[in-house]
């Protein structure tokens, strides 16, 4: 493709991306449909470019407001994530001129709101929460995120993935935490690779293998992962339980639920049940009331942890937003709840940053339910389930994970006992 032609397609998607109404990577798959003929080299430069222009649109909107012409072409010449030659092959003179002056700017020098790059809101809670580990934060969620993989115990061992991936010229290393993850340097076309085919290793962020593991479910039981979505957890869920007992993945959108389907049956799993509900009161829960072993709350949150990979979100969430997510997430756990029998392990998740949704309404769920649940400090859980440095990755009762200390996405677990 000649070089200004990529640059132009730069800009559209650019300017698709930043009206903000829909996911990002929605609206980058769509695009790269509406352009089937673009190859992975063209793909990896168009999305990585987006991306970073997410990740620091603050201060790349400031710079660009020197130059002329359109402002998407500007910012993905500032973004430009590609090869150096072939962008100032698109490029005209003027334009290699301006380049040059905005890249000698002193970005140290510039306003804090130029270079954490969040929106205010956010940076004011997140500035009081976190203290002197603010600006290390802020600059791994300006990072992009590793390729974490989960394998699939129920037809591999670790240590044979490993095996199979050097043989495809794929440099994979055991993640420092899940005994089940591993880290890929690079992002290899995992579609066309044999060991990722045939089912082994599914794409999955080493904390949410966490989160899969602290749910502890064992073979022949009963377990619900009441928020499935497009059922990461509950394909880690299953293969614990040695694809034995019953697995229910219930969602409300379909859509997402779809998704888990090519994913189930590359995994060999046939104890999973997938159901799309209308609520968290659907008759389909009500029937399943005090029944099962184990139950899984992925709840519906803000996603502020996982801006490594989605740096939208922190553009299309606002205080209002969060507000009525966490009246949502204390309706969710409060039904999902009724579903643990005695003796049974409810664990509420999200992969938000923010207190107000991770123990604000594990607190009040604690506090409103004491006669029933007990809680069950995060360390002992993590202990039980073999991951290693567990007081490493805890807060108070509460699992707690930060990109910048260990190198997950953001992610928030309480776990209770049903007395």
């Amino acid at each position: 493709m000649h070089p200004n032609a990529l640059v132009e397609l730069a800009t559209e998607l650019l300017h698709r991306v930043l009206q903000l109404q829909h996911p990002a990577d929605g609206v980058v798959s769509d695009f790269f449909r509406e352009y089937r003929t673009l190859g992975q080299r063209e793909r990896h430069t168009l999305a990585e470019t987006t991306y970073a222009v997410l990740r620091q649109r603050p201060l790349f909107q400031h710079l660009a407001q020197s130059g002329k012409g359109e402002i998407e072409r500007r910012l993905a010449l500032l973004a430009w994530q590609g090869n150096e030659g072939f962008l100032r092959a698109a490029m005209t003179e003027t334009e290699q001129q301006w380049l040059a002056q905005v890249s000698a700017v002193d970005r140290s020098a510039l306003p804090e709101k130029l270079r954490h790059n969040l929106p205010e809101w956010l940076a004011e809670i997140l500035r009081q929460s976190m203290g002197d580990e603010f600006w290390p934060l802020v600059n791994s969620m300006n990072a992009s995120a590793p390729l974490d993989l989960r394998v699939n115990t129920f037809k591999a061992r670790r240590d044979d993935v490993i095996a199979a991936f050097k043989a495809e010229g794929v440099e994979a290393l055991a993640t420092p935490f899940s005994p089940l993850g591993l880290r890929i340097a690079g992002k290899p076309a995992l579609h066309k690779l044999d060991v990722f085919m045939r089912g082994d290793v599914e794409v999955q962020d080493e904390g949410s293998q966490l989160l899969a593991l602290m749910v502890g479910a064992k073979r022949g039981e009963m377990v619900m992962d009441f928020c499935a979505g497009a059922g990461g957890k509950t394909l880690a869920l299953g293969a614990e339980m040695r694809n034995t007992g019953r697995l229910y993945a219930f969602d409300t959108s379909g859509h997402r639920l779809a998704s888990l389907k090519p994913r189930l049956a590359r995994s060999g799993l046939s104890n999973v049940f997938p159901a799309q509900i209308a609520h968290e009161r659907d008759e389909r829960v009500k029937r399943l009331a005090g029944k099962l072993d184990r139950v899984l709350v992925d709840a519906p949150c803000s996603g502020l942890g996982t801006l490594r990979r989605n740096p939208d979100l922190k553009w299309r969430q606002t205080p209002q937003s969060v507000a009525e997510l966490g009246v949502k997430q204390a309706a969710i756990l409060a039904s999902a709840a009724r579903l643990v029998k005695p003796g049974g392990r409810l664990v509420y998740a999200t992969c938000s940053l923010l207190d107000v949704e991770n123990e604000g309404i594990a607190d009040a769920f604690s506090a409103a339910n004491a006669g029933q649940f007990k809680v069950m400090p995060a360390v002992e859980v993590l202990t039980r389930a073999h991951i290693g440095e567990a007081e490493t990755l805890v807060r108070g009762d509460c699992l707690r994970l930060w990109p910048h200390r260990h190198a997950t996405d953001g992610f928030f677990a309480a776990v209770w006992e049903r007395h």
